[in-house]
């Protein structure tokens, strides 16, 4: 099995390196960029699998599937936090979170290895990638989420939940009786784990379902202006960018 590592924190992959070895499976190169990577894969024969960071050093590492077809299995390698973790992980091609721990490096070889018995090559396009990370599951959407109030944990489902929103660099729910509970994630993450036939992020600040939306008005600058049951902090406003897919989410 011939595999490369593309990571631009050069310890990182040292390490990765190590670990890869302890586990029996040599690493023939070591790439660190955007351009190195396109300028490598243009002129050698792409191995069976890459460990590929999203990150790197001069832009995201989807522009290298932008100037090259990728012929190899690929095992991402990122700092998410561990709800996208859990979200990637139901992928056949496994999703790392940085520091990688050993056990679950082990279980992304196996599972390559599974899906791969003879390590034939595998032709990945981009817009391939682009959909195992941004709908990574098709049935396992999230369905509740686990709270912590002082020395308590609550438990709120998704029907309970009237939006997210962001508020100095947290998040939160707002839930249909009026409360709000902090979260530990984004609302990027967030977008990912839920189903988006009934969550949709109307603005930087605002994720809401179908369910929550009660009035919706015409507002300035051709936004919308969503009137929730309970949320009322601040204008809930589709921006402006975001109004022709929410028309069409909305039907």
């Amino acid at each position: 099995m011939t595999t490369i590592i593309i990571e631009d924190e050069k310890p990182a992959a040292r390490l990765l390196h190590r670990k890869l070895e302890k586990l029996n499976i040599g690493v023939g190169v070591m790439l660190h960029s955007v351009e190195e990577a396109i300028d490598w894969f243009s002129k050698n024969e792409h191995p069976d699998l890459i460990f590929l960071d999203i990150q790197l050093s001069d832009g995201l590492s989807f522009e290298i599937f932008e100037k090259v077809t990728i012929k190899s299995a690929i095992i991402f390698t990122t700092a998410y936090d561990e709800y996208a973790l859990r979200a990637f992980k139901l992928n056949s091609i496994d999703y790392l979170l940085k520091p990688i721990d050993e056990d679950d490096l082990e279980a992304a070889i196996s599972k390559f290895k599974a899906h791969f018995p003879k390590h034939e090559t595998v032709q990945l396009d981009f817009n391939q990638i682009k959909k195992m990370l941004s709908n990574p599951f098709e049935k396992n959407y999230k369905k509740r989420f686990t709270v912590k109030i002082g020395q308590h944990l609550k438990v709120i489902s998704t029907e309970e939940i009237e939006c997210f929103y962001s508020e100095n660099k947290g998040s939160y729910i707002h839930t249909f009786d009026n409360r709000d509970y902090l979260i530990e994630t984004t609302l990027e993450v967030l977008e990912q784990e839920l189903d988006s036939k009934d969550f949709f992020r109307i603005s930087r600040k605002f994720i809401i379902p179908l369910s929550s939306i009660k009035e919706i008005v015409v507002y300035s600058n051709s936004r919308l202006r969503v009137i929730l049951p309970s949320y009322k902090a601040e204008e809930v406003i589709v921006s402006r960018e975001k109004v022709s897919d929410f028309k069409n989410w909305i039907g």
